[in-house]
């Protein structure tokens, strides 16, 4: 099973709840990592707080605040979807999906090694 507040973060998700201003509470703090004097001198990172349900989320992707607010929104907004739906969350569903994919491609990866496996030894008989 899914975390499943490790869902979010995926796009082509429609029906996400709102969020209204008056729900956020928003700061501006520095950012950490790498970066240098980037980092250290600029209030670029951006927490956002949901305060019905106490979610934070922290975004520090890029130099612009701007962007930061919009990432973090984004992301806020597909983890509240979360919390509040749960399974009935399209970004929960489109994460199953996807994961659901990777298992086939992995299992037919599988097959095919297997495949060439047996050809191989097939190859080898014949020419003994």
């Amino acid at each position: 099973s899914v975390p499943l507040l490790q869902a979010a973060r995926k796009k082509n998700s429609l029906n996400l709840l709102e969020l209204t201003e008056a729900e956020l509470e928003e700061q501006f703090v520095r950012g950490d990592g790498p970066g240098g004097q980037a980092t250290n001198k600029t209030n670029n990172c951006v927490v956002l707080k949901h305060i019905p349900s106490g979610i934070v989320v922290k975004c520090h992707q890029t130099r612009s605040v701007e962007k930061n607010r919009k990432i973090a929104r984004e992301i806020l907004q597909e983890k509240v979807d979360l919390f509040y739906k749960g399974e009935d969350s399209d970004v929960f569903k489109e994460k199953k999906a996807s994961e659901k994919q990777k298992q086939e491609r992995k299992r037919r990866a599988k097959e095919n090694l297997e495949r060439k496996k047996l050809f191989k030894e097939m190859q080898q008989l014949d020419k003994e």
